[in-house]
């Protein structure tokens, strides 16, 4: 009977090291930095390096956004305020035609007639290859 039962104990911690045997094999491939959980947990570990880099690049980007348009802001801001003025100010200018003691000249009902004016001289100016021809007007061409 005792061999019976250094037998069977034989038997089972040859089956509990077969078991620790199976179950190392399985932990190293699963903590593996290629393709187990160790490689996921490695690829996001670099997407949440780039992750944070994007977020700190953005953050600046929003701050210097932000700087810009509290400066436009205020810039529009203070020329509604004077557009407000300017407009304030219209409303309390008499017209031309209300104001009293203001004499408007009024047209001339009769058109008068005017002789013809002669053409202005004609110059030329090469530039290039290109003939351009200006008329002077009171003086020289411009260029």
């Amino acid at each position: 009977m005792e061999l019976m039962a250094d037998i069977l104990l034989v038997a089972g911690a040859l089956g509990a090291a077969l078991y620790c045997f199976v179950l190392a094999r399985r932990l190293n491939r699963f903590n593996d930095l290629e393709k187990g959980v160790g490689g996921a947990v490695a690829v996001l570990s670099a997407q949440v390096d780039d992750l944070s880099k994007t977020l700190v690049a953005a953050q600046s980007a929003a701050e210097g956004s932000h700087s810009v348009l509290t400066d436009l802001t205020t810039r529009g801001e203070t020329v509604a305020a004077r557009l407000e003025l300017l407009m304030a100010a219209m409303h309390d200018m008499p017209e031309a035609r209300d104001a009293p003691g203001v004499a408007i000249p009024s047209r001339p009902t009769v058109a008068t007639e005017t002789a013809p004016k002669p053409p202005l001289p004609a110059t030329e100016s090469v530039e290039s290859g290109l003939v351009f021809t200006r008329r002077a007007r009171g003086g020289a061409a411009r260029r």
